[in-house]
């Protein structure tokens, strides 16, 4: 495996909560936000943390925070943006980025493994996480040479959509079984955090 660094995308203003930072609710006592970082901090060479706002908020965990650079937030294409600038500029020798979203608690153990070796074996230039036939493009490894292809979509074309942009590349999509539970799952309402209670018994961390 090269070294893959990851960034946790924490940029959403969390309209379907009622507004806050969805990371930070709680599940079996720990937040979303800690969870995810045990889970993604042995797969990844270093983890960044994008998000907008006051950065103190975020501050006891440890992580760089990096803000969008387009303005008016145009969604997680902005975050993986921010974050491959951010990588470029500071670990040259870097290739691929992971992203993940910073509400999802129950990621897969071998998500890097094995979106990597996918990558790798299709000669694909991006690769997604998929369960239960679902599409999860927010999580996923970014070629950090498209960055400069990423910005212009994102500031010439408008384009939002993370399916969008990538359906111009070759993408490998790896697929993780959704029972018993969906490591994907994300927790985007109030009725979402009760039953990632209920998930957070049958997770084994």
């Amino acid at each position: 495996m090269i070294k893959i660094p990851g960034v946790l995308l924490a940029g959403g203003l969390s309209r379907r909560m009622g507004g806050g930072d969805k990371p930070m609710r709680r599940i079996g006592g720990r937040t979303i936000l800690e969870r995810v970082i045990a889970r993604l901090s042995p797969q990844c060479d270093g983890l960044v943390l994008n998000a907008n706002g006051d950065p103190a908020r975020f501050a006891g965990f440890g992580l760089p925070i990096i803000p969008d650079t387009v303005e008016n937030f145009p969604g997680p294409l902005a975050g993986i943006l921010a974050a491959l600038d951010w990588i470029a500029a500071r670990r040259p020798e870097v290739s691929f980025m992971l992203s993940a979203a910073a509400d999802c608690p129950f990621l897969p153990h071998d998500l890097v493994t094995r979106l990597y070796e996918a990558l790798v074996q299709e000669n694909a230039q991006l690769a997604v996480a998929a369960s239960g036939g679902q599409s999860h493009p927010v999580i996923g490894l970014w070629s950090v040479a498209l960055r400069d292809e990423l910005r212009h979509a994102l500031v010439v074309e408008d384009v939002r959509k993370i399916s969008r942009w990538t359906a111009r590349y070759r993408l490998a999509t790896v697929s993780w079984p959704a029972t018993p539970l969906d490591p994907f799952f994300n927790a985007n309402t109030t009725d979402d955090i009760t039953e990632a209670e209920r998930l957070a018994a049958l997770d084994e961390t």
